[in-house]
């Protein structure tokens, strides 16, 4: 998770707040917004409206929004949007809004639900339009991405380096895990940038406002969660090869584990035996055919000299020792030119190729 500014509204928890201090800062109406809470309001009528416009907010949407604080943005979704479903934290800002729109038109269309956005369960939405609480945009973006039924699209405003990382592309020097695990599941697009001088008090950074559209699932061709397992793990020095990351003594031992698993996993499941067990399997069968006995010179019970020469064999290329996962390794290494691949320049089809043949050898991340 990226570190930012901290901003409360929508979704930060209490006990990191408060441990912040409650030093206060400038006011709007009567509200102090707390520099512990990082509170930052969007005052640009023009920002907003654009914001709205390109989030592609239609009159029949359910719209969810995130931090509402005072309700600047809040009361322009009401006027654009069939529903607006708030979360806000701060209890002084849920009074503010609901103070701002009794009486309206609008009453009645607007949801408030006081809670921690990472806390709480999310109702059906649309469409998802925030100015993001900055020290929680990791997880609040692979919150919504998990999110069922799926959204349409997310519009969404970041501290800008954080939103660039979402959208930028192989190579760029800002391409990280983020970048490569967003844009697996979601098509993520920058719309503007916004200047510090549009919020109410100025934040020390830049903003920008990101479009996230999430994918359909049966279009997304892995499991997450190995796919994880394996950007992890590459990109924890993305820029140095996959041959250096992999060959590493510490990332041996992992695969090694991860293979003996799996292959545990499948012969309790039934789903398969290992290759040490086949060959175990095939001895056997030869014992019974030959009906052979223990012979001197270190010959095994029941076992013809042949059958002795295969499981030795086995012994000698098990994948589950350490000799056996490197020659994997290098198998998988000498394929598609991988050995001399950086994660830093390497696309979403590499990483689905190198993950595909690392499988193809019994080899999983998660």
């Amino acid at each position: 998770m990226l570190d930012a500014g901290i901003r409360v509204a929508g979704g930060i928890s209490k006990k990191l707040a408060s441990s912040a201090g409650q030093k206060k800062t400038s006011m709007q109406g009567g509200i102090q917004f707390l520099k512990s809470y990082g509170q930052h309001i969007l005052k640009n009528p023009m920002i907003v409206n654009s914001i709205i416009e390109k989030g592609g907010v239609k009159s029949t949407d359910v719209v969810l929004e995130i931090g509402p604080g005072t309700g600047n943005l809040t009361m322009r979704l009401l006027e654009t949007a069939k529903k607006v479903i708030a979360i806000e934290f701060d209890p002084r800002m849920v009074l503010e809004l609901q103070r701002r729109v009794q009486g309206t038109p609008h009453q009645q269309n607007l949801t408030i639900i006081s809670g921690d956005f990472l806390k709480v369960d999310l109702p059906y939405f649309d469409v998802c339009v925030a100015n993001v609480p900055y020290q929680i945009s990791s997880p609040l973006v692979f919150k919504l991405l998990s999110h069922r039924p799926m959204f349409r699209a997310a519009t969404l405003m970041f501290q800008r380096e954080f939103a660039m990382r979402l959208c930028v592309q192989a190579g760029d020097p800002m391409y990280c895990r983020l970048s490569v695990n967003t844009q697996l599941l979601a098509r993520t697009t920058h719309l503007l940038k916004v200047g510090k001088n549009n919020f109410r008090p100025p934040p020390k950074v830049d903003s920008s406002v990101v479009r996230i559209e999430p994918r359909p699932l049966n279009t997304i061709p892995v499991n997450f969660k190995e796919w994880d397992g394996l950007v992890r793990l590459c990109f924890g020095r993305k820029n140095k090869t996959l041959g250096g990351i992999f060959r590493t003594k510490t990332v041996l031992e992992l695969l090694g584990t991860n293979y003996k698993t799996y292959k545990a996993l499948q012969v309790n499941n039934g789903t398969g035996i290992s290759a040490s067990a086949k060959m175990l399997g095939a001895a056997s069968m030869g014992q019974k055919k030959s009906g052979k006995k223990k012979k001197k010179g270190g010959t095994r019970e029941g076992l013809g000299d042949m059958d002795v020469d295969m499981l030795g064999g086995a012994e000698l290329h098990d994948p589950t020792t350490p000799d056996g996962v490197r020659k994997l390794l290098e198998e998988v290494l000498a394929t598609n030119g991988h050995e001399n691949m950086r994660a830093s320049k390497m696309t979403q089809d590499d990483f689905l190729n190198l993950l595909a043949t690392f499988n193809e050898k019994g080899i999983h991340f998660a």
